[in-house]
């Protein structure tokens, strides 16, 4: 028979040793320069305008080596600079040198987590860091753990489906047939609820959206209302979710009365802690989450808060074998391994897909690198900066109407700006809002978001998102300044 050579051009060392060589030098760049005195966090164009700047194409025959620098150089000159200190728009900003170290391991060793095989020392990292990740929120007991998805919206998704096979166990092989189940999450709660419901067969309209006070927390006499109100209609109560740091406010609805309320009805009681959960590494401001250890799954993201490279989410369980009651199917053909009585390997029977990357071990060599004790400190100095930004808008009336409390519930502060301490035009309010944020992005020194807000009747606010160790008071300061100097001239 005729011999068949390897496709490898050259020596797969040699060719790894010079890109790495090659590339190293724009990859410190990016990172040192965004922390220059006139460093910008990247261009504001549009789709249009981007598109024509760079010319994306797919070669028939491969550019190699010489054409991987220029993309790369590319790539970086028209992404954000989420390094920039000035980054301060979304629930996350830049992850960390070990952080990218993690990554790169993940991509040498490019494997799947879906069964032990393939995965030994990866799956046992993903057990021991679910595990003691979930006794972090009191979830003590022999068999608490946690397997990570794909984002904070498949850890909720997951929950959803988890409560329903476990509390309607028929579903899982006959489905939702003519049941109307019913879910219950509050009107600041996170759209993925939504989309869950969706996705499971019961359809938005089987989503109660609960009344929040005026601090967006979630209305605890509403959620007993609308549980007695589903009921006369027809439907059959199945899951409250709750929220540990809702998107907009950074709301942390109160646990305990919910729990109380889902065990009289015996409904499945989710925290989604996307967000906020992190704050449980606070020895401050764990006291938020007071009450978590009663519910029955909680969504915790660490590359939010904590700066682990995206994506990183956990569904946390109070006994893990519930992973695999929910999601597990014969397939001889994939899990070789015996499960254990007490627990199981091949982490893939515990979910509702196939392929999964190890994101657990970038939480875990961040945990190993900078302990609890660093990422309590990153937490505390967090809240620290959001509570020096909410404290300098609220002396100053005249031009900044504080929406969120002072102190923030958590990391982002929201608020209204008007040079003549006028807030209750809801159109000028929004346009103000609009253009300020559009004049900080095009100077190039900070991005920053703006939203509206169910039961906030006067347009659209800013809303700044305290996550980077970087940030420090001068750089606060300079954006007061700014914001001010703009909006004086509008």
């Amino acid at each position: 028979m005729t011999k068949i050579s390897s496709r490898l051009e050259i020596n797969r060392v040699a060719e790894l040793d010079q890109l790495l060589t090659q590339l190293k030098p724009l990859i410190l760049k990016h990172i040192s320069d965004s922390s220059l005195p006139n460093a910008s966090l990247g261009s504001k164009l549009s789709p249009q305008e981007l598109a024509k700047r760079i010319k994306l194409d797919i070669p028939e025959k491969g550019y190699g080596q010489e054409g991987v620098y220029g993309i790369f150089e590319n790539v970086l000159k028209n992404s954000v600079v989420t390094w920039h200190p000035g980054f301060l728009d979304k629930l996350y900003a830049s992850t960390n040198p070990i952080g990218i170290i993690s990554d790169l391991l993940l991509s040498l060793l490019n494997t799947n987590s879906h069964v032990y095989t393939v995965s030994p020392i990866l799956t046992l990292i993903e057990k021991k860091v679910g595990k003691e990740y979930a006794s972090l929120f009191g979830y003590n007991g022999q068999f608490a753990g946690g397997l990570t998805f794909s984002g904070g919206s498949w850890s909720n998704i997951t929950s959803l489906h988890i409560a329903r096979s476990i509390l309607k166990p028929e579903t899982k092989s006959k489905g939702n047939g003519n049941n109307k189940y019913a879910i219950f999450t509050s009107k600041h709660s996170h759209y993925s609820v939504e989309k869950a419901a969706i996705l499971l067969g019961f359809g938005s309209d089987s989503v109660f959206k609960i009344n929040v006070d005026s601090n967006g927390i979630m209305d605890i006499n509403d959620l007993e209302i609308q549980i007695s109100k589903s009921i006369s209609n027809g439907y059959i109560p199945l899951y409250i979710n709750s929220t540990a740091g809702t998107t907009v406010f950074g709301s942390f609805d109160p646990f305990e009365e919910i729990s109380k309320i889902a065990k009289k009805y015996k409904l499945w009681h989710h925290i989604d802690g996307s967000w906020g959960g992190n704050v449980i590494f606070s020895s401050i401001y764990k006291y938020k989450l007071k009450g978590s250890n009663l519910a029955d799954s909680i969504t915790a993201n660490p590359h939010k808060l904590l700066g682990v490279p995206t994506t990183c989410s956990f569904l946390l369980l109070p006994d893990e074998r519930i992973f695999q009651t929910a999601n597990s199917l014969k397939a001889p053909y994939l899990f070789h391994n015996d499960q254990s009585n007490d627990t199981f390997y091949d982490l893939a029977d515990g979910t509702m897909g196939c392929g999964r990357r190890p994101d657990a071990l970038k939480f875990y060599l961040g945990w190993y690198y900078y302990g609890t004790e660093g990422y309590k400190e990153r937490i505390d100095h967090a809240f620290e900066l959001a509570g020096y930004f909410a404290n300098k808008l609220a002396q100053n009336p005249n031009k900044f109407k504080l929406i969120s409390t002072n102190p923030p519930p958590a990391l982002q502060v929201c608020f209204y700006f008007n040079k003549d301490g006028e807030f209750k035009d809801k159109d000028l309010n929004t346009k103000i809002t609009r253009e300020i944020v559009g004049k900080l992005h095009e100077s190039g020194r900070f991005l920053i978001d703006y939203s509206p807000a169910d039961g906030v009747d006067h347009g659209e606010f800013f809303r700044v998102v305290f996550v980077s160790p970087n940030v420090d008071s001068d750089l606060i300061d300079e954006l007061y300044d700014s914001i001010i100097k703009i909006g004086d001239q509008l």
